[in-house]
């Protein structure tokens, strides 16, 4: 039996790299306004440090850093740098107006990485850490150094890096398993031997950054945790290149349930994880997984008779930490068409959603009428009926009716009726599909050259009857707009989705037109 540690905690940095490490994860790139909208969700989790994305990459990249910079009010703001001038320069430049604002400059140290990607000898590496670490320590006063490829870099070579980056002016040495090779016995020694080999090690936080290619990235920054590090760098939902990352919210729940042989803290907002992951999942369009750790719609479900027993008995045979403390409602098939309003208000709290009267009326009616035509309601369903219909409550245009005819025989046809500003109009379109036949008509309501970059469909739930949730991506001169919508029926799930995201691009063009005539 474990006792508890009745030691002051020490404080565990939260470094959360979703908008830059997490953003190069094949297929998970986000808007400008998406990158804003996760950053205030971050900074509101309570994350110590937000990586915003990488500013030489492109010039959005440096526009997305600069605007985050400018309107988080409590993260430090880091910015990435290889280990090259012109990278530190515009690093420091894009997080010149934050509150509080990080260079994080890095460079590969393995020999492999040495010999056949950067083509240096190691004491050419030493030298270029010296000299850029200096220059982004001339620009800021925050400077996280990291050794690429760390866990695969010999002792001693990492030891004269680290010393030399130290001596240049880092702030923070970030030792990463780049490639996700390392164990959690090997990343402990690792630590261990260069906190106790650098001389200086004590005037800078150590850092772990480990990728989950063996499954062992949370495992590896826990051990590391233990070996005296004090910044964790992790993704919500882990995600990642290749494999992904380690995983805030996994991390972060691991420090608080085992407080017993983990004794840190952090200042995350655990009730927040949940809302968090579901964001980050939408704007990236990548599901989370049923059975994920900590925010998987199965994570606190109980299908078996035993478990269920037992959890009626003593929550705690069968649950470590309740779902309540990661923003997790108890239960997930309460709601139901004989629902009364004040029960479908406890929920909406429960789950985190206070609504207006008005805006409450409209969520109920569209709940009575789901209720009416699926046999059982999740929170899932509330959750894409809530956030994806209510965030389009006032827009000025909405999808009124829609009737598809599709079959074997084409061409498939769409009769589909807007609201557009109060006026109701109906057109009939064809197209190859009934998606296409829908889109047309569309098109037809409101003519516009926006080009479609992204149509994608999911499951809320399981079930014949379950909610498609369909996201579709436009761009029109080089403008990048999202929109998503939810249903039983998917044609009108894809007609609400397409219509949100021109509801934004109107806002777009409205925002430039206001700015010309400035």
């Amino acid at each position: 039996m474990t006792t508890a540690n009745t030691a002051k905690p020490d404080r565990v940095v939260i470094f959360d790299t979703t908008l830059r490490d997490g953003e190069q994860c094949p297929g998970a790139t986000m808007t400008y306004e998406e990158k804003l909208e996760v950053a205030d969700c971050l900074d509101a989790l309570g994350v110590d440090i937000i990586e915003a994305g990488f500013p030489i990459a492109s010039d959005g990249d440096f526009e997305a850093v600069s605007a985050i910079s400018k309107r988080v009010q409590n993260a430090t703001i880091a910015g990435l740098a290889r280990a090259i001038n012109a990278d530190i320069d515009r690093a420091g430049e894009a997080v010149r107006q934050a509150k509080r604002g990080r260079i994080h400059t890095f460079v590969s140290t393995s020999p492999i990485h040495l010999e056949y990607q950067m083509r240096k000898s190691q004491a050419e590496v030493l030298e270029i850490i010296a000299a850029t670490v200096a220059r982004a320590r001339n620009l800021v006063d925050d400077v996280e150094w990291s050794a690429m490829d760390a866990t695969r870099t010999p002792i001693d070579y990492l030891c004269q890096c680290v010393d030399a980056a130290i001596k240049a002016g880092a702030t923070t040495i970030n030792l990463p398993d780049t490639v996700g090779y390392a164990t959690p016995q090997e990343y402990f020694e690792m630590f261990r031997a260069v906190r106790e080999r650098v001389a200086n090690a004590d005037q800078a936080i150590f850092s772990t950054h480990c990728h989950n290619d063996l499954g062992l990235a949370v495992a590896n920054s826990l051990a590391a945790l233990n070996a005296g590090a004090r910044q964790i760098e992790c993704t919500i939902n882990g995600i990642g290149e290749r494999a992904g990352n380690a995983a805030l919210e996994e991390i972060v729940m691991a420090i608080r349930t085992r407080a017993d042989v983990l004794p840190y803290e952090t200042g995350i907002d655990t009730a927040m994880l949940s809302r968090a992951s579901r964001l980050v999942s939408a704007v990236t369009n990548f599901p989370v997984q049923y059975n994920k750790a900590i925010v998987g719609r199965n994570a606190f479900a109980h299908e078996s008779g035993i478990h269920q027993d037992g959890l009626l008995k003593y929550q705690q045979t069968y649950e470590i930490m309740t779902p309540e403390s990661v923003g997790v409602a108890k239960t997930s098939l309460v709601m139901g068409k004989h629902s009364g309003r004040n029960a479908f208000r406890t929920k909406l709290r429960e789950m985190g959603f206070e609504l207006g009267e008005n805006a409450f009326e409209d969520a109920f009616n569209r709940f009575k009428a789901l209720a009416d035509r699926k046999k059982h309601i999740y929170d899932e369903d509330l959750e894409a009926l809530v956030d994806h219909e209510i965030a389009h409550a006032h827009d000025r245009m909405k999808v009124a009716a829609l009737t598809v005819i599709a079959g074997t025989v084409g061409p498939q046809a769409a009769t589909l009726t807007l609201d557009v500003d109060g006026t109701p109009s109906t057109v009939q379109a064809q197209g190859n599909g009934p998606v296409d036949a829908t889109f047309n008509a569309i098109k037809m309501l409101i003519p516009h050259s926006a080009r479609l970059e992204l149509y994608q469909v999911h499951a809320v739930t399981e079930g014949t009857d379950a909610q498609a949730e369909v996201s579709v991506r436009l761009e029109e001169d080089g403008r990048v707009v999202t929109g998503r919508g939810a249903d039983t029926d998917t044609m009108v799930a894809s007609a609400k989705a397409y219509v949100a995201a021109l509801n934004k691009l109107m806002v777009k063009r409205q925002k430039v037109a206001q700015a010309q005539q400035l």
